[in-house]
């Protein structure tokens, strides 16, 4: 086959990997001048001169991720380019930490474990929190999107009965990190993370983070080794309109129109949706699920080079609740080789900032603001750095998982064989999210064109331990 891969973030790059290694002609086509979507980096200069790796934001590479650690095995077998994490904390209002480091690995001991350690948490409060919805953690199944997937993840979260210092603590992290404000998620997906990133999860909510920038670390490895298998790469190129109503099919590209065998749709929901509207039976295809696809709040991520060091003893990755928009803080040269050569030589700090759920009214100044209380208050030794350097961004790009939204969303298969979805907004038949669904759905889009299980869709359990319960 000639296949046309549109998108090359990681769902792009996993479908094109496959289909080279299977011997098919491949051809990648992504819209911007770098690798990776939403985890890609390009270059930006300092004021100085020096050059230096942008991304969109923190990734963590939790180590349930099968299919995305296969993927960047492909160019680094031993995955030396990871660097262990020792703790995920949650910094609270009024000084409060919540750790997830060393608990047990296995349901119910973690969440026994967890609960006992929780300064938010007294025996008091465990009396009054509501039996029945708090099981439907360990419940999750198939039956748990008939019942949950209409009720949105506050009202969840309402029904637990949880304290409300412990729900900040304990919850409001999982619907951010989605990127979901809780009233405009659907209790069955927040349901899902759970399972997915702690209660069925053996390596516990600890994860990896990269020692390079992702650019240097993983994408430019991966073009080459694609490229080293003719895989034919074409950045600042757009797809602009597919013809399916013959075959092969007939491709519109900025670059001119070709014929492909197949295509495989590695695009974010706003591209999807765009690529529908000039090519009106791809909306077809993916009929009421189009429909389904929206995008949620935007985010922020700010990036401040400061004339200062934070504390010697600050984690490379917080997470924060109660800080107003903050979500997180990162010390970038705790993290990737090029932010600490900097701070090594200038004797500062490279922070990151982000902002998850933005609430779309709001301006940049008042973003901005607002993240620097929060930084301030969490990180009180850096009121008066002074800014060598910032970038600001402001994106709102990443999926809904609103209420009700399951039933409908689109899985790989569209109604035409040689068309296939694939990003992190995908249904998939098992559980998985954010960097690992994008990946796993790439490699399922591959495999399905193939029309074999070429790469194995390694993913934990399908069901929690209660799941026979159903409740």
């Amino acid at each position: 086959m000639r296949v046309l891969v549109a998108g090359g973030g990681l769902a792009g790059l996993a479908s094109a990997t496959v289909l080279a290694e299977a011997g098919h002609s491949v051809v990648v086509v992504e819209r911007d001048g770098f690798l990776g979507g939403r985890a890609g980096a390009w270059t930006e200069t300092l004021p100085d001169g020096t050059p230096y790796q942008m991304e969109r934001g923190f990734h963590a590479f939790f180590r349930q991720y099968h299919c995305l650690r296969s993927l960047m095995r492909r160019v680094d077998p031993d995955l030396s380019v990871l660097e262990p994490q020792v703790d995920y904390p949650v910094h609270g209002p009024d000084g409060s930490v919540q750790s997830f480091r060393d608990l047990p690995t296995s349901t119910p001991a973690n969440v026994a474990t967890l609960a006992w350690r929780s300064p938010t948490i007294g025996l008091l409060d465990l009396s009054r929190v509501k039996l029945r919805p708090t099981l439907a953690m360990m419940a999750f199944g198939d039956h748990t999107w008939k019942r949950w997937d209409g009720v949105s993840a506050k009202d969840y979260l309402d029904a637990l009965g949880f304290p409300p210092d412990a729900r900040r603590m304990l919850f409001e992290v999982f619907s951010h990190s989605f990127f979901n404000p809780e009233e405009d998620l659907s209790a069955a997906e927040l349901l899902m993370q759970f399972h997915f990133y702690f209660l069925a999860n053996p390596d516990g909510l600890v994860f990896d983070t990269m020692r390079k920038p992702f650019s240097t670390g993983l994408f430019e490895p991966l073009r080459r080794y694609l490229e080293d298998r003719s895989v034919a790469i074409r950045t600042d190129t757009e797809l602009r309109a597919l013809h399916l109503g013959r075959a092969p099919i007939a491709v519109e590209t900025s670059d001119g129109t070709e014929s492909v065998d197949a295509v495989v749709l590695g695009l974010s929901v706003p591209g999807l949706r765009e690529l529908a509207r000039r090519s009106p039976p791809l909306g077809g295809l993916l009929g009421e699920g189009l429909g389904a696809l929206e995008v949620t709040h935007p985010f922020a991520v700010w990036r401040l080079w400061l004339d200062r060091p934070v504390r010697a003893d600050r984690l490379p990755f917080v997470g924060t609740v109660g800080h107003g928009l903050l979500d997180n803080i990162s010390v970038y040269e705790r993290l990737e080789d090029e932010s600490a050569a900097w701070a090594k030589a200038h004797g500062g700090s490279v922070i990151e900032l982000h902002g998850y759920a933005v609430p779309p009214e709001l301006d940049e100044a008042t973003i901005k603001a607002d993240l620097l209380a929060g930084l301030e208050a969490v990180y009180p030794e850096t009121r008066g750095a002074g800014v060598v350097h910032e970038r600001f961004l402001l994106r709102h790009d990443c999926p809904a998982f609103r209420p009700g939204s399951h039933a409908v969303r689109p899985g790989v298969e569209t109604r035409d064989p040689r068309v296939k979805l694939a990003g992190d907004f995908v249904a998939m038949p098992f559980p998985c999210a954010l960097m690992e669904r994008a990946t796993a759905s790439g490699f399922a889009a591959a495999n399905q064109l193939i029309g074999e299980e070429r790469q194995p869709l390694l993913h934990g359990p399908v069901r929690g331990p209660l799941a026979a319960l159903r409740f």
